[in-house]
């Protein structure tokens, strides 16, 4: 969609939240107004706020879709067939792929979450944690099952695994030399390495 122009088709959350999302990246959060929002996305104040409570809300819509659409697909994943090696290595290979496909949704919202009231922010942290506890279930179950070594706590696998998804945005351009998928396809050749397993035949 070209700056400034959308289609009267599109429903008003969605030019809300683009809108959001494209002024949030060129003027930061604080130096975006809600007025400013209604008139990029061609709305009144009050359609906005039949939407969203507040810019907070916006800036929590962002990153909160992607995050919705991680967990159901883990979930997916996790439930699907394959040994526990295989779902994992899915499971790894699509966080990273998804991250890098959503990045700026993701590099806006970590920019600016403290922000956030307090409350939002408690929020927020509970949805992401239970992604995180979802995916530890798949490194547990490897363990319980002895295809995977259990010389470090699941907790721990999982917080060193993520803190390299978050740091995506710091160095990853889709231009680059490797695509999200072959970023991904690697850090879950990586993680299943560090739990002691061999190669996944996907």
């Amino acid at each position: 969609m070209t700056k400034g122009q959308h289609g009267k088709d599109e429903p008003v959350r969605q030019r809300l939240l683009a809108e959001a999302t494209r002024l949030f990246a060129e003027r930061g959060f604080e130096g975006t107004s809600v007025q400013e929002i209604v008139v990029a996305a061609g709305v009144t104040k009050g359609a906005m706020y039949h939407y969203f409570d507040s810019k907070d809300d916006l800036l929590r819509e962002i990153y909160g879709r992607v995050l919705r659409m991680q967990m159901d697909r883990l979930t997916a994943i996790a439930e699907g067939s394959g040994t526990v090696e295989q779902r994992l290595h899915r499971a790894a290979a699509d966080v990273v792929e998804t991250t890098t496909a959503n990045l700026d949704d993701s590099k806006i919202f970590f920019r600016s979450m403290h922000l956030l009231a307090p409350e939002t922010q408690k929020t927020v942290r509970a949805e992401r944690r239970r992604y995180h506890e979802r995916f530890r279930d798949l490194v547990a179950e490897g363990q319980r099952a002895g295809v995977f070594s259990g010389k470090v706590p699941a907790d721990l696998v999982v917080d060193y695994f993520f803190g390299s998804v978050h740091h995506l945005g710091t160095w990853f351009h889709a231009d680059g030399p490797l695509t999200g998928a072959q970023v991904g396809r690697h850090f879950a050749d990586l993680l299943l390495a560090s739990l002691g397993a061999g190669h996944v035949d996907e």
